[in-house]
């Protein structure tokens, strides 16, 4: 069985054209992903749509034993726990979120056995490059795919990223995935399912994952403070959909600014700041462009048949999905320490 995976790891390196010239033994590039396993108290704010209990994958990347993940996976949990291939369970204890780019840091209260996997350079990833996708399990859990395309993801959670990697077929087990390179090295994590209309052919289901280049500047913030330096976005609290470049209120946040401000599911905006809204892309930007957390967002808004002016007092993100009794990881390890000061190590 070892050597039937470990025959399946190189012909998937064959396939990509690297297998003569890689340094690190593909046994142990897969050995740094392990499994994640998260529990999440039922009146967490986002319970209702990640739910309580969540698995996925995630990436060991420094000789600290730091874990890279999607971080839906870890968001408001309670308990972490981390899984080696052919080892037991280990529990593990955040160590930062970044909401703009989507990564989950964490790190294991017990040393890893395993070699951290190389970050490579996210930038040089092109269309209609190859890629290995890997989440925990091994050799079986590796699938080779193409990069469908590198542009920007819109997601209807107030979620912007720009030069997302849309890659295909899509792997089924993706939420914290590593996308792997040419090189071996990790170019992106994995966030979701989705679909990809291509011209000509229809829609095409693929992964987005977000590139790694993106967590090279916040690193060090996020295993220090928790969180990236950069001012916090002004937020919401809202679900919307675009149809026809309107912007259509599918669900408003419980206790969100939004929801305080009056705002109701199947409200259409019109306009932010009175400049007009096409699409929901051009939606955040001027939300953002705004300045930071807590200003007011002016916005024109379509309720029935009456337009009503309304202003958002927006907050920052990371305050209200904070941590309840959940510990951080301190910068030597071991079992961390509590959160004491909110406003500096929040989620």
């Amino acid at each position: 069985m070892k050597k039937g995976c470990l025959l399946i790891i190189l012909a998937l390196l064959v396939i990509l054209g690297e297998y003569a010239s890689a340094e690190q033994d593909p046994k142990e590039v897969l050995k740094a992903i392990v499994k994640i396993r998260s529990t999440v108290p039922a009146d967490a704010h986002s319970a209702r749509t990640l739910g309580t209990e969540r698995e996925g994958s995630g990436v060991v990347i420094d000789s600290q034993g730091h874990i890279l993940t999607i971080g839906y996976l870890i968001l408001e949990a309670e308990t972490i726990t981390v899984l080696e291939l052919e080892e037991k369970p280990i529990s593990a204890t955040w160590v930062g979120y970044d909401h703009i780019t989507g990564f989950g840091l964490l790190r294991a209260d017990k040393p890893l056995s395993v070699k951290p996997m190389e970050l490579g350079q996210s930038a040089e990833v092109k269309e209609g490059d190859p890629v290995l996708i890997a989440s925990h399990g091994g050799a079986e859990s590796v699938q080779g795919a193409r990069v469908l395309s590198r542009k920007d993801f819109v997601g209807y959670w107030e979620y912007l990223l720009e030069e997302a990697i849309f890659t295909s077929p899509p792997h089924a087990n993706f939420g914290g995935a590593a996308l792997i390179d040419r090189n071996r090295k990790l170019v992106g994590i994995g966030s979701l399912f989705t679909q990809l209309t291509v011209p000509g052919i229809g829609a095409i289901p693929c992964n987005m994952s977000v590139p790694i280049d993106y967590l090279k500047p916040i690193l060090n913030d996020l295993i220090n403070k928790g969180r990236a330096a950069t001012p916090p976005r002004p937020w919401l609290g809202l679900y919307s959909e675009e149809t026809h470049g309107r912007i259509i209120v599918s669900r408003v946040t419980p206790g969100s600014p939004a929801e305080q401000a009056g705002l109701h599911p199947g409200d259409v905006i019109l306009t932010v700041d009175k400049k007009a809204v096409n699409g929901l892309a051009d939606f955040y930007r001027k939300i953002w462009a705004l300045g930071k957390a807590g200003i007011e967002v002016p916005l024109s808004v379509l309720q029935g048949i009456q337009i009503r002016d309304l202003s958002v007092k927006s907050i920052d993100r990371y305050q209200f999905y904070r941590p309840k009794g959940q510990k951080r990881a301190n910068k030597s390890g071991g079992d961390g320490e509590k959160i004491k000061n909110s406003t500096e190590i929040v989620i």
